[in-house]
């Protein structure tokens, strides 16, 4: 069996009142939020535990909580939610269990509330805590400086911990600095900054180039194998003390994107728990991030598990390409387009496709129809038939939805479809796209994307009947 994947830090309550707001209070310049609905989900530790038992891939996995709770009606709540998925090894919170309420309206918040000061203070941890990291398989701390990492007892624990037992380490600016021997930390790049400040480090600047340096500052100051500054939407830059930082890009998502750290934090460590290298912890933090948010983020968690007491960590699909499309323009998003035969789908598509999709906020394609397909390639073609190319490029993430057309080129289709870019590959460099008039007179772009040497459908099919031969 394998072992458990246990994530140690302050769990906290989280409450979004969300509800409806169409006028301010005669009183006050304030709105007035009305049918508003209470809607509870784990905070802090807790939401990351969550997230880590939830996430793709993670069933018959065992996921622990070490953290520390009150014995008061929010912390009841809190306990009654976290253990229909994790197992819960508590130590005893001094003080109210820390609540944060979000009043939100029209997917925004209009005011948050914070109540509880509650802290972990040192004393004996029991058995149940003790086994619990003793026997982890791979450990996420969620540190929300509200004393958990700063126990002595938990330290000692950490520390004590096998070597090829990975360590993630989620900072917190009032939190503790990791115990030696953590493998990979994640601080977002204003984190970084200031722990490395806290460290004598004077990194000036912002973006890109500045969150390499407090990275790598801190993978050097702390001796911490790798340091993921992640950087939101941008995705998150992996660093360590000496050579260039890896970059994983987020895909675009326009969406309320709390508890997008703790989706990364948790993803990075069941990628490791599961064998991967940090650059495969990364990059699998940064997908599930990005998944995490495009489905509403922890407001989505909490709807889900007030209506059904579970939760997706990915949108459901199958939404409909001109729902895609409007959702996308209403929220101010670019629609990116691309178009072809994917006959068979191979490295090059792909390629094409992540590629395009980077370049907006939703990626549609429009495939040509089984008889498009005969026309340009042949009586023998295409080899699958459009409702099964369809259904493969949707099962894509970077695909957003695909729209079938029967016309020699996509130019009608484009017509009604409007995409603000328009993308080809780049074997179409020096020649006319026919369509290209159609997506310009609608002040679309068309670009065109390098392509993968070597790969294409027409080369499979003729090696396939060689080798067959």
């Amino acid at each position: 069996m394998t072992a458990p994947l246990v994530v140690v830090g302050d769990a906290l309550l989280d409450i979004d009142i969300v509800g409806s707001s169409s006028r301010l209070c005669p009183d006050a310049p304030v709105p007035v939020v009305e049918q508003a609905e209470e809607l509870p989900r784990p905070g802090g530790a807790g939401l990351a535990a969550l997230l880590a038992a939830l996430q793709p891939g993670a069933a018959g996995r065992e996921v622990v909580l070490v953290t520390a709770l009150a014995d008061d009606e929010p912390g009841r709540r809190l306990r009654a939610m976290l253990e229909k998925h994790v197992e819960v090894a508590a130590l005893h919170l001094h003080g109210g269990t820390p609540c944060k309420l979000r009043i939100r309206s029209g997917g925004q918040s209009v005011a948050r509330l914070d109540a509880g000061e509650g802290q972990a203070l040192d004393g004996p941890v029991g058995p149940r805590v003790t086994d619990a990291v003793a026997g982890a398989g791979a450990v996420l701390v969620a540190d929300y400086g509200r004393g958990v990492t700063r126990h002595r007892a938990v330290r000692s624990l950490l520390g004590g911990l096998p070597a090829g037992v990975p360590v993630v380490w989620d900072p917190h600016p009032r939190g503790e600095a990791p115990v030696p021997g953590v493998r990979l930390l994640t601080p977002n790049a204003g984190e970084a900054a200031r722990l490395a400040a806290a460290c004598g480090a004077e990194i000036g600047g912002s973006g890109l180039s500045a969150a390499g340096r407090s990275g790598r500052y801190l993978a050097g100051a702390w001796g911490i194998e790798g340091v993921a500054v992640t950087l939101g939407a941008e995705g998150a830059l992996l660093c360590d003390a000496e050579v260039a930082p890896l970059l994983a890009p987020a895909r675009p998502a326009r969406s309320d994107s709390c508890g997008a750290g703790d989706s990364f934090a948790a993803g990075a460590a069941g990628a490791l728990a599961d064998g991967g290298s940090l650059a495969d912890a990364v990059t699998e933090g940064v997908d599930l991030a990005s998944e995490f948010v495009r489905a509403g983020a922890a407001a989505g968690v909490a709807a889900q598990l007030a209506e059904t007491g579970t939760a997706r960590l990915v949108p459901e699909r199958g939404e409909d390409a001109w729902d895609v499309v409007e959702r996308t323009r209403r929220a101010g998003g670019t629609v990116v387009a691309t178009g072809g035969c994917f006959d068979l789908l191979h490295a090059g598509h792909v390629s094409m496709l992540q590629q395009a999709r980077r370049l907006g906020d939703c990626l549609i394609v429009c495939v040509n129809s089984d008889a498009s397909v005969r026309r340009r390639k042949g009586p023998t073609r295409p080899v699958t038939p459009a409702a099964d190319r369809v259904r493969v490029l949707e099962a894509l993430s970077d695909v957003d939805a695909a729209l079938v057309f029967d016309d020699d080129t996509p130019a009608p289709l484009l017509e009604r479809l409007r995409p603000d870019v328009w993308v080809k590959g780049a074997d179409y460099a020096g020649t006319t796209l026919p369509e290209a008039e159609t997506v310009r007179a609608h002040d679309g772009e068309v670009v065109l994307l390098p392509l993968l040497e070597g790969r294409s459908t027409t080369r499979l099919l003729s090696t396939t009947k060689g080798n067959a031969s």
